[in-house]
């Protein structure tokens, strides 16, 4: 049977799979979980359950198959593009993962942690830490983000360039199934080459196969030395240019290299008024080393900066002489993500391209905003040394939101046309969700459309598990 409305009968059988405080139905309690950080999405749901354990997840997903009803896994609720909120509300249960929230082990001596799905992503790493060890995905809502959504989405961040995407950091997942039935696929094992990699079919999944209730981890040495530099350049060829040589002139020891367009400085100062862009140029870096061992880490950076300065690529630099020094370095790139914010609506990519074609990414960009949108502002910055660029653009002020929105799309379909001719992806790192989900389908070969569906079909066959996310609406089931 599907259904549409809390009876007495559903309400109680969900509480007696969750408890009473596991269950919410009046809007103030489930405000918070029907809207995304960013605040363009709103969504509805019919209850949020909070399961405290994963029979109880596995209790609630067995009851809402035979209720019928859609189920949306939800972690911190900080992604970007409306993949844990039903914005259609058409009567779905969010199942929030926040009361998973213990950190099972950690096994300093194999670099290996294990934890809960809904544990915040700055706690595994302070875990981490105190065994002397380092789990490098770092991402600017590390403090409310979960482990289990970072999985789902495939997070990305700025030191993929060094340690990859929660794809290269996990181990094993454990995973209940759309029948409620458990998959552990914990093993702790570097190399296991035993036919099909099951956990890659979640990883990336974004919740419509499965939820993910614990996570196994890669822990690194803790870095012994970090070194940080802001640099001022001419251009973004200048910038892709030192991160060619910089990669091959510090021994491939660069954790982070982000790129700033200028143009994002004035939006870091609205998040802090006292602000002061350590350089005066068209284009700022923020580049990191590190490393575990007694590396002469600065003299290496000091060399090379010196070389780069003398050659003309490099135009001003500063080093962080104290951890706080470094701190306010990335105080810029942090804020001007915040700043965004709060101007309020704006058109947000995530696009990705090969590394040499960055460039070509923002100067194309650019000019189809000049020609077809004046009066928009963009914004180029992002982790460059992966080839993700998050090109947004601002709307003018006093365009209503209306408006704005309705321009916005035609903006948006146009970055993602430069994108595509350049043999890019319209999604680098924050996955597609809801809000991308036409544009995805649309640009899949029919192979690969097919491919997506048998998957779907033969996991989720009633399309249950976060229905409208990453697939259309009409192709959840075939």
């Amino acid at each position: 049977m599907t259904v549409h409305r809390l009876s007495p009968e559903i309400l109680s059988a969900m509480e007696g799979a969750v408890g009473p405080s596991g269950v919410a139905i009046s809007g103030s309690d489930m405000a918070k979980y029907l809207g995304d950080w960013s605040g363009d999405h709103r969504g509805g749901a019919l209850a949020v359950l909070k399961p405290a354990s994963v029979a109880e997840v596995q209790a609630v997903v067995r009851l809402c198959g035979a209720l019928g009803l859609g189920i949306i896994p939800q972690g911190g609720n900080t992604g970007l593009v409306a993949g844990a909120i039903d914005i259609e509300a058409r009567g779905a249960v969010v199942i929030s993962l926040e009361r998973l929230n213990r950190i099972r082990l950690v096994d300093a001596d194999n670099f290996v942690l294990q934890a809960d799905a809904g544990c915040v992503l700055q706690a595994i790493k302070d875990a981490s830490e105190a065994h002397d060890c380092l789990f490098p995905l770092a991402l600017g809502a590390q403090g409310s983000c979960q482990i289990g959504g970072n999985a789902a989405s495939n997070a990305g961040g700025v030191n993929v360039l060094r340690y990859g995407m929660a794809r290269d950091l996990i181990l094993g997942l454990e995973v209940v199934l759309p029948d409620g039935e458990l998959w552990d696929g914990f093993c702790g094992l570097r190399k296991d080459n035993r036919g099909y990699d099951l956990k890659q079919l979640f990883i990336g999944s974004e919740g419509t196969l499965g939820i993910i209730t614990g996570v196994e981890l890669k822990l690194f040495p803790r870095p012994a030395r970090i070194e940080t530099a802001y640099l001022g350049l001419a251009s973004f060829e200048a910038a892709v240019a030192l991160f060619r040589q910089a990669r091959r002139a510090t021994a491939d020891l660069i954790s982070a290299f982000e790129i700033i367009g200028s143009e994002c400085i004035d939006l870091a100062r609205l998040v802090d008024s006292d602000l002061a862009s350590p350089v005066e140029a068209p284009v700022h870096v923020l580049m990191e080393l590190s490393a575990s061992a007694a590396v002469d880490l600065r003299a290496l950076l000091v060399d090379f900066l010196a070389g780069a300065m003398e050659s003309g690529l490099v135009a001003e630099a500063l080093l962080a002489d104290s951890d706080g020094h470094a701190k306010a370095f990335w105080a810029i790139r942090e804020g001007l993500v915040e700043g965004q914010a709060k101007r309020g609506y704006h058109v947000r990519t995530d696009l990705s391209v090969r590394i040499s074609d960055i460039p070509a990414l923002v100067d194309q960009a650019r000019h189809f905003v000049a020609l077809e949108h004046p009066g928009w502002l963009p914004q180029a910055y992002g982790h460059a040394g992966d080839g993700n660029i998050h090109f947004n653009v601002l709307p003018p002020e006093g365009l209503t939101v209306v408006e704005a929105r309705a321009r916005g799309a035609d903006i948006t379909a146009g970055l993602y046309r430069i994108a595509n001719s350049l043999g890019g992806s319209i999604s680098a790192e924050h996955g597609i969700g809801r809000s991308r989900h036409r544009a995805f389908w649309a640009g899949l070969a029919p192979v690969h459309r097919r491919l997506v569906t048998a998957l779907k079909q033969a996991l989720d066959p009633e399309g249950l598990m976060n229905p409208g996310c990453l697939l259309p609406p009409t192709e959840t089931v075939p």
